[in-house]
């Protein structure tokens, strides 16, 4: 992989996550954590991202950081960046339109669960709109944005926190969705492929979000153009359990026709 490239994977993985460790980011683009830290260092320096401890953050909004004088400084002496203190996110239109369209298949009394993820947050500010709904999440910032609507009930599944992602994860997850059912789960990840479905870089949160997919009738995936054709380590939803794809209009044609050929109802926000 180019060293151009690898670096702005490094920056969508940050950017994504709005928080994330060394061994995050070096198992989602398959390297080492000495390349990553490497580059890392140099991205800190020219003003890119924000030090963190134990990993890097987005730049704070409206930040315009000098180039360190001593970029081989080890990075890792700031608190960790919130999500909120995200840098501009050059996909975050496109997301919003995956959300407003996402929100347009949910029925009003009906029950669904929403997995981690910015597009599914931004999923969740649009279903305070609906009546009479109940959302079943691991996800703190989906529970954030559904507080303050009474009329959806909402249900957080309990567990070990990881804090990369905002979201519950682990055996006790998995357990108490085994007891549960919705009419349909929706799904953010790293990437999408044909050969694999959908994926994610971490064991934990991939097997808790295979049962997340396990509780939900109707599979749909939220992906903008970014991820797809992208593959990352852990599977967690085959294509062949894949009912309905969201992305947007800058998705590649090709891989959207591929998608289209494995069964998958690909819908263009």
């Amino acid at each position: 992989m180019l060293i151009a490239e690898r670096r702005r994977r490094l920056l969508e993985q940050v950017r994504d996550r709005g928080y994330a460790s060394f061994r995050e980011l070096a198992e989602a683009l398959e390297i080492s954590e000495s390349t990553v830290r490497r580059d890392l260092r140099s991205m800190v320096a020219d003003g890119l991202l924000a030090a963190t401890r134990g990993g890097v953050g987005p730049l704070p909004a409206g930040a315009t950081a000098a180039p360190s004088s001593t970029p081989t400084e080890p990075v890792g002496s700031l608190p960790p960046a919130s999500p909120e203190a995200a840098a501009p996110d050059p996909v975050r239109a496109q997301r919003e339109a995956i959300a407003a369209h996402a929100a347009g298949l949910v029925k009003p009394g009906s029950a669904v669960l929403l997995g981690p993820g910015r597009t599914t947050t931004a999923l969740a500010r649009r279903l305070t709109r609906i009546s009479q709904l109940t959302v079943v999440t691991n996800s703190i910032p989906v529970t954030q944005e559904l507080i303050g609507s009474p009329q959806i009930d909402v249900v957080l599944v309990g567990g070990a926190l990881r804090r990369s992602i905002g979201a519950m994860v682990g055996p006790i997850t998995e357990q108490v969705l085994q007891g549960l059912r919705g009419a349909q789960v929706f799904l953010s990840g790293d990437g999408v492929t044909t050969e694999r479905g959908l994926t994610t870089p971490n064991v934990f949160a991939a097997a808790t979000d295979q049962a997340l997919t396990a509780a939900g009738k109707q599979v749909v995936v939220l992906a903008d153009h970014t991820k797809l054709g992208h593959d990352t380590m852990c599977q967690t939803v085959p294509s062949e359990r894949i009912d309905v794809l969201i992305t947007d209009d800058a998705a590649d044609p090709d891989v959207v026709r591929r998608l289209r050929a494995e069964g998958i109802d690909v819908q263009i926000a």
